[in-house]
């Protein structure tokens, strides 16, 4: 197995720098996730660790090892694409003793791993089968399970969920996060899919325009956001405009809160990021930021509510849903913060106040 570290990485298509100084350090044995939106550079790191793009500046090692002029066929790396890469004309056991065949192992060698591996993958009853008798997800397993047989020292992983429906995904979440902690092997993934990033990772790295903007565990990066980017990107957030004086924070309608952390924040305007669920609704008159609500979606467990509070801004609110739901589009409410879960950033929203 191996730590990751990278120092200084640049990478550069012509003239246009699209990663430019970047630093990360994985950790040996952790899942580790680059997140972020189409066109942000994760893919394009991922393809420098794997030797599939040339490094124009920086150092890439696995451990103590420089790997920056080392092909790609000698990282002892593992690879999962998203359109799963693997030999029509083979039968599942074929593909997966691929990589194995390849290094000359002897046959008996060969055999005992591949079966290994097509057990661990719950596919050992399609091994005679070709690809085009396999769904989507046992494709997947496949892929992996021909990348994992060869035990590489890293795992990588290309958007490998992302052509799979709704149900499978969630199911090849669980297999991927149960298979990677039984073999204990360093991995990185890429995703731009929030929800599976913060089911599967141990550490997530949300990236922007080629930098890293907040490096964290998904409880870390869910509730203290590095920057209004991050807390946008990283599930449902609403953006409200406040002042900060003394210690409390100051709407325009009026309402104001404060606690004991906050004193330490200098008098300023800020955007405070109140998430959906850390709202608490009011009677009409009660202290808060007065709205109408303008549409309610029942989901069974949770309600969602949509609120105008004026301002041409609109919230949206989830609430634990009850029996006797009296709020009905129309209603006049007033909605207070959970002080305790709001993110507060500087007016420009590149600092999360609360981080220390």
């Amino acid at each position: 197995m191996s730590q990751i570290t990278i120092k200084n990485a640049v990478k550069r298509y012509g003239n246009n720098t699209v990663i430019s100084g970047l630093n990360l350090n994985i950790r040996d044995g952790e899942l580790f996730t680059l997140l972020g939106p189409s066109g942000c550079g994760k893919t394009t790191l991922l393809r420098m660790i794997a030797g599939f793009n040339s490094i124009e500046g920086g150092d890439f090692c696995f451990n103590e090892e420089r790997i920056n002029d080392k092909d790609p066929s000698k990282r002892n790396i593992g690879m999962v694409f998203q359109n799963y890469a693997i030999f029509p004309h083979l039968t599942v056991r074929e593909n997966v003793a691929f990589g194995l065949k390849n290094r000359r192992l002897d046959k008996a060698t060969i055999k005992a791993e591949t079966d290994k591996f097509l057990k661990m993958m719950q596919i050992d009853q399609y091994a005679d089968r070709l690809p085009e008798n396999l769904s989507g997800g046992q494709q997947q397993r496949v892929a992996l399970a021909r990348a994992l047989v060869i035990k590489p020292d890293v795992l990588l992983m290309d958007e490998p969920l992302s052509n799979l429906d709704a149900k499978l995904r969630m199911e090849m979440r669980q297999a991927i996060r149960e298979i990677q902690k039984e073999v204990g092997i360093t991995t990185v993934y890429v995703t731009h899919d929030q929800e599976e990033a913060m089911s599967i990772s141990d550490t997530i790295a949300v990236m922007k325009d080629g930098e890293i903007q907040h490096l964290g565990s998904p409880r870390e990066i869910y509730q203290r956001p590095a920057n209004i980017f991050v807390a946008t990107f990283i599930g449902r957030t609403n953006i409200l405009s406040a002042q900060m004086k003394g210690g409390k924070l100051c709407f325009d309608c009026g309402y104001e809160e404060g606690r004991q952390n906050w004193q330490s924040i200098s008098d300023q305007p800020v955007q405070v990021s109140a998430r959906p669920e850390e709202f608490v609704i009011g009677k009409e008159g009660q202290p808060g930021i007065p709205g109408t609500v303008v549409d309610s979606i029942y989901l069974g467990l949770n309600t969602h509510y949509i609120v105008d509070i004026g301002l041409e801004q609109k919230v949206e609110l989830i609430q634990e849903s009850s029996i006797e739901d009296d709020i009905v589009p129309g209603s006049r409410i007033a909605l207070t913060v959970k002080t305790e879960k709001v993110n507060i950033f500087d007016q420009q929203g590149n600092v999360n106040l609360l981080r220390g």
